[in-house]
């Protein structure tokens, strides 16, 4: 209510703003202050002001330990399913669902401990790269389950066709053997010899005709060896699925890792 015609506020000069030296909070560090002035000007005169900009640092080691870590052991956790057995289809969709309802749960409570803004932050990134690797996970066990079924079908397409066959060549064996005993007991069949002499000109022209030619062997490639050891049967392509993704996922997420860490900590030394 007093212009500065009658008061006038200053900073004092040397160390103007002190700080109790116990201060501590459990998730800032305060770096820095910076004094001002902000005198404003309206119709009734001009009004002295003073201002202090606080500057803080966010504590890493408790957004380390209470979101990075809990998120990344979820993500982990999440790929246990790959190496269950296709058939306990129980474990492994309890295991992604649960994952999955965790990672959410998480998302919504960091969240809800940060002041809501309009622009993503790096939080945002991270929870929602963990979250889509989880529900990842889910899928790849939906569709493990989609070719383990695909592959029974299959199996049990073959196994009627193998019985339908088996029981043709039984009925044409048995219309042969009635033929047979059919046919006069007098009868005589002409037989061919199963071994030429030396000096057959027919024998000698096939072997002339008959050729080898080798080839050089091939160099061994490390993943198709790798993956030769489960055929591209319909019976073995959900395992395949499985053998795959326990080397996609963990290599995909360490990349993403060494991207995020390496984007959000170069920022922070270029803003420093």
């Amino acid at each position: 209510g007093w212009t500065t015609a009658d008061l006038v506020f200053l900073w004092k000069e040397g160390d103007p703003v002190q700080v109790v030296k116990n201060l501590h909070l459990p998730r800032f560090t305060l770096e820095k202050f910076l004094t001002d002035y902000c005198n404003s000007k309206t119709n009734t005169g001009e009004y002295s002001c003073l201002k202090v900009d606080l500057l803080f640092k966010r504590e890493f080691s408790y957004y380390l330990i209470q979101i990075y870590i809990p998120c990344c052991m979820l993500v982990i956790v999440s790929w246990v399913s790959f190496w269950l057995d296709q058939g306990a289809v129980p474990a492994r969709v309890s295991l992604g669902v649960t994952t999955l309802l965790t990672m959410a749960t998480q998302t919504s409570g960091i969240n809800a401990s940060l002041p809501p803004v309009s622009y993503t932050k790096a939080i945002d990134v991270w929870t929602g790269v963990c979250l889509t690797f989880v529900f990842g996970a889910l899928l790849e066990f939906a569709l493990v389950n989609y070719a383990s079924r695909s592959a029974d079908r299959a199996a049990d397409m073959h196994r009627e066709n193998m019985k339908k066959k088996r029981r043709e060549m039984e009925q044409a064996s048995l219309d042969a053997a009635s033929d047979l005993l059919d046919t006069d007991s007098n009868a005589t069949f002409a037989m061919k010899p199963l071994v030429r002499h030396p000096g057959d000109p027919l024998a000698l022209e096939k072997l002339r005709q008959c050729e080898v030619h080798m080839q050089a062997p091939k160099r061994p490639n490390c993943c198709r060896s790798w993956l030769s050891k489960f055929p591209t049967r319909q019976c073995s392509r959900s395992k395949r699925i499985d053998v795959i993704s326990r080397i996609t996922f963990p290599l995909v997420f360490a990349l993403f890792n060494l991207v995020y860490w390496s984007t959000y900590l170069f920022r922070e030394e270029e803003e420093d």
